[in-house]
């Protein structure tokens, strides 16, 4: 799945995000390296009103993104920048991450350790707060990108509540799919290069057995990330956030332990990418809300729905 937009990113990925930079840039290193020539190509403006591109074009980019283990919220900043713009907030040139309070005084931003601005909401408001106004935490996991931030103090702006968990469960569905191409990718490279008893690894039925399983938890991410992102304007519905995000993060458990476990001990090293990868899908998988949150939401809709369970199926699926 790719367009115009998405190869011109991948070709700026492909130079710029190197293993290199993202461990720098976990370890607390210089995000502008990174983040400058994202800023100048403009793909951090793709979802604003000038641009025009509806999300359904863009689900490749944000594939694009977790194909890389994008270490930096350009995925966020792109949802954040049509908010402002809508709402009539100035617009701030630097990563904007996104969070969602829910009634609680501190909450996680996912990838926010690379942010310089949080788009914060609680309840039906929503604020823009720069990164030296608020209290942030790091989570003290190894190589995390993801924040704890107390709600701030900060001139809000009315925005329709649960917009910003929607949004972040869609571009992580997007992105989680992208993430699990790589690591499917990287297992099956493993898989044909490292050799036993005379042989390949990938000969061995039970390892292509675990490939083959892998491969199908990695296509429904894949079907999951498009419906996330099946909308035709800017913004995804929410119930086909919650069904991608429910199912994509479903598939990390799977995916992951398949490919930790044809790996052996290899792909918890510091120097090899599988590790990289992995540590991000989870992170991904819960933020802002896991599989079972969505699970709980898909729920809740189906039961209080007044139509027959074919006819919500199809109203969620847009038909």
């Amino acid at each position: 799945m790719d367009n115009v937009y998405s190869d011109a990113l991948e070709a700026v990925l492909r130079d710029r995000c190197t293993p290199a930079v993202a461990r720098d840039i976990e370890a607390g290193g210089d995000v502008a390296a990174l983040w400058d020539p994202l800023q100048e190509s403009g793909f951090a403006d793709s979802l604003r009103p000038e641009a025009g591109l509806p999300l359904h074009e863009v689900l490749p980019m944000l594939m694009a993104m977790g194909y890389h283990a994008l270490p930096v919220p350009l995925a966020q900043t792109m949802f954040a920048r049509a908010l402002l713009d809508t709402a009539g907030v100035p617009v701030p040139e630097a990563p904007i991450a996104l969070a969602s309070f829910d009634g609680l005084p501190r909450t996680h931003a996912a990838d926010g350790a690379a942010a310089t601005w949080f788009l914060v909401q609680q309840g039906g408001e929503a604020a823009l707060a720069h990164r030296d106004t608020l209290d942030v935490r790091y989570t003290g996991v190894h190589g995390d990108l993801t924040v704890s931030l107390a709600r701030p103090a900060a001139q809000a702006f009315p925005l329709p509540a649960g917009t910003l968990r929607v949004i972040g469960a869609a571009l992580h569905a997007a992105q989680m799919a992208g993430a699990m191409a790589r690591v499917f990718d990287l297992t099956l490279q493993y898989a044909n290069d490292r050799t036993q008893f005379g042989r390949s690894i990938g000969k061995f039925q039970a390892i292509q057995h675990q490939i083959s399983v892998m491969a199908e938890y990695v296509a429904v991410a894949r079907m999951a990330a498009q419906i996330a992102c099946s909308a035709d304007g800017a913004m995804p519905d929410r119930m086909q956030s919650a069904i991608g995000k429910f199912n994509a993060s479903d598939a990390v458990v799977p995916v992951t332990s398949i490919a930790h476990a044809v790996h052996g001990a290899i792909g918890v090293t510091e120097e090899y990418d599988l590790q990289r990868y992995t540590r991000r899908l989870h992170a991904w998988r819960v933020a802002d809300g896991s599989d079972r949150y969505w699970a709980r939401e898909i729920g809740r809709a189906a039961c209080e729905s007044d139509t027959t369970a074919v006819d919500t199926l199809r109203a969620w699926a847009g038909d």
